[in-house]
């Protein structure tokens, strides 16, 4: 036996969680939580038969996070890879995802309203949702559900807000930190009568800690509730804008180690704007078949940003537009409850990218990569997405659920400008043709279902184990259609399937809170870019492992919550989006182990939190010719209520000032980095009126 394997040692650690019955219990995650993610309303973790993590109220004011990174950092099986300012990348069981259509393969939602309408995702878009001020975030880990069709293939995160207050409860906060940050926050509920209303708002400034490199960011809630004796109407609008510098990759060999190129900005120029809102009003009301949920909403998005890891670096801006509705009918008649509904959305998006100086590099580069525009298209989406779900109580311990979905995803393509790969002249370029190439108008029809088979068995009133076998789907995103490259004129791309099985075993044993949950996962259809830049179906993948989540207490003071993954990403069958023969390799940036610690004290009014966060090693490109390290570091949080009103506190990131990366590629022949900041402490104080 290795001694240094990561993932014995992770199961080993597990073990000891499992068996620790000695220590107190601490109250998160247990089976009596809450959730309302995995079925699209409110029911105990218990009665779901899926893996599902809450990172709640409590945490995320003790974190108080300049990024979601690092909230998510507290849930097994997920990490949000951070990018300059406000930028990520996302891994939900999986290796982290980059690309054009990468982020289909998770719903990104706030309570309950997706982000992105279907086709149009982006890498970024966790910007949009307001997790400065949630009252939870909720992650379910693998396709738990057939109530998340497309973009759910690896999970789903939903940002909850804080509710409207039954009495008056106001708040205002400021934190400030290094390299001219700071942040404003302020918040006002309560309810009279039938009508209560809640107004959220912050406001962060960040000079950056590379040069050229800051953002401005603002975010805006605005809450209503409606309760009569009849039914209930609860309505939300958010908004939310960023202005940032962006700040790009430094390359060479451990360049996030070098002095001289921590803070170095190969990009001063670029920058990203963006702008989203969201509108909705659920109604909730009960009739003789049960609970009656209708949402009606409205999401409108523009973003303009410099492709600055592109060679000329153009102009993109993309948008879109959308009115949806999603409904519910639950009801329970003796030992049968069902859940079903339809979800429709109607959406027009656009992309335009416009370049405005010759590239740099050689001459088939500037050859071939023009001034002017490369793209400019609309594209009219519709959605269709019936689903259905029963759960049958067999006995007092079983628990079967079955689920069915079904998505009818149509696109309408209209291209702006010039067909064909040419400049926007419609004069050819030299050294074979133009990088870009753009389809003629067309029409695309993807229909896709899903089937959800669970099972929870209750060994006593405190613990149960549970599996689950789903699979899931994502048709292809709108720019991996339409935004075509080199000689492709069509891109033949079918939707990417996955199948999921995971078995876990939850509970109390004695005064523990434990998880652990093993899942296995295979991809097939996967869409990839080739060597020529072209878009193809038909990679296959797979993803195993093993998560483990715990709490406990020593004392009725001094706790420790445990979160941590031992995992596989690789890639199976034909592969070939290079001229090697990938199969059997992990996955680039799919660490084999990765999770966090926090080790809490809690006093009469304070709080102190020690946190540890790892990072295991992995490769950074497709044939493993570069490899990161991985980190570990040490995050310290100290929050104090002087009294009814009055807060303050401090949070040191990087404690022991560690050398490390954000995220580490390889690409062209040179190791890229966005560095991880060095040692930073972040002051805080809050009044509560």
């Amino acid at each position: 036996m290795n001694a240094g394997n990561p993932k014995l040692k992770l199961l080993a650690l597990g073990i000891i969680l499992v068996n620790a019955s000695s220590l107190a219990l601490a109250q998160q995650n247990t089976l009596e939580s809450i959730v309302v993610t995995a079925d699209r309303q409110q029911t105990e973790l218990r009665n779901v038969p899926a893996s599902i993590s809450v990172v709640g109220g409590d945490d995320l004011d003790t974190i108080r996070a300049t990024h979601i990174n690092e909230d998510l950092a507290r849930v097994p099986g997920a990490w949000i890879s951070r990018g300059n300012g406000q930028e990520s990348l996302t891994a939900i069981r999986s290796p982290v995802l980059s690309g054009s259509g990468s982020c289909g393969a998770f719903q990104m939602a706030q309570d309950g309203i997706p982000l992105r309408a279907v086709g149009f995702c982006n890498v970024n878009e966790m910007f949009e949702a307001n997790t400065e001020q949630a009252g939870a975030i909720e992650v379910i880990r693998g396709p738990g559900s057939v109530l998340y069709g497309a973009n759910a293939i690896h999970g789903a995160i939903n940002v909850l807000s804080v509710p409207v207050s039954a009495t008056e409860d106001s708040s205002v906060g400021l934190e400030v930190g290094p390299h001219d940050y700071s942040r404003v926050r302020g918040t006002t509920s309560n309810t009279i009568g039938a009508n209560g209303y809640r107004v959220s708002f912050n406001g962060t400034s960040d000079g950056g800690y590379k040069h050229d490199s800051g953002f401005e960011q603002q975010k805006l809630g605005l809450q209503h509730a409606y309760t009569s004796s009849d039914f209930k109407i609860t309505s939300a609008f958010n908004f939310t804008n960023l202005n940032q510098e962006t700040a790009g990759f430094i390359t060479g060999h451990d360049a996030y180690k070098d002095e001289n190129l921590k803070q170095v900005n190969p990009n001063p120029e670029s920058f990203r704007d963006a702008k989203s809102y969201r509108l909705s009003s659920r109604v909730d009301w009960q009739t003789d078949f049960g609970q009656v949920s209708i949402t009606p909403y409205y999401r409108k998005t523009d973003m303009v940003f410099m492709q600055h890891f592109n060679p000329g670096t153009p102009i993109e801006e993309n948008g879109q537009h959308s009115l949806g509705l999603i409904s519910m009918l639950a009801g329970k008649y003796q030992s049968l409850a069902w859940q079903a509904g339809v979800d429709m959305e109607s959406t027009r998006g656009y992309v335009r990218e416009t370049q405005s100086v010759p590239a740099l590099g050689s001459a088939a580069i500037v050859a071939t990569i023009p001034v002017g525009k490369h793209y400019d298209y609309v594209v009219d989406a519709k959605l269709v997405s019936p689903y259905a779900q029963l759960k049958y109580r067999l006995d007092d311990s079983d628990e079967v659920s079955l689920g069915w979905r079904y998505e009818s995803v149509k696109y309408n393509y209209d291209n702006h400008m010039l067909d064909g790969r040419t400049k926007d002249t419609g004069v050819a370029c030299s050294f074979g043709g133009c990088r870009f190439n753009r389809t003629a108008d067309r029409s695309d029809l993807f229909n896709n279902s899903s089937v959800q088979l669970g099972w929870i068995h209750d060994l006593n009133a405190s613990s149960q184990i549970y599996a689950n076998m789903s699979n899931a789907f994502r048709a292809p995103d709108t720019n991996e259609i339409y935004r075509l490259q080199g000689i492709q004129t069509v891109a033949d791309l079918g939707s990417e399937k996955a199948h999921s099985i995971e078995a876990g075993w939850r509970g109390t044993l004695d005064k523990l809170n434990y998880g652990i949950v093993v899942f296995h996962m295979t991809k097939k259809n996967v869409i990839l870019q080739d060597s020529n830049r072209i878009n193809i179906s038909g990679a296959e993948t797979a993803h195993r492992g093993v998560e483990i989540n715990g709490a406990y207490r020593f004392t009725q003071s001094l706790s420790l919550l445990l979160a941590m993954t031992a995992a596989r990403h690789t890639y199976e069958g034909t592969v070939n989006p290079s001229t090697v023969n990938l199969a059997g390799l992990d996955i680039k940036t799919a660490p084999r182990s990765m999770g966090s610690a926090q080790l809490q004290w809690k006093g009469s009014n304070r709080k102190v939190e020690l946190e540890w966060v790892h990072m295991g090693p992995y490769f950074m490109d497709e044939t493993h010719a570069a490899k990161y390290a991985g980190h570990d570091l040490l995050n310290l949080r100290y929050q104090v209520e002087l009294n009814a009103h009055w807060n303050y506190g401090l949070n040191v990131t990087n404690l022991l000032d560690k050398d490390y990366a954000e995220r580490a590629d390889y690409a062209f022949g040179v190791e890229r980095y966005f560095v991880g900041e060095p040692r930073s402490l972040y002051l805080n104080a809050g009044y509560h009126f």
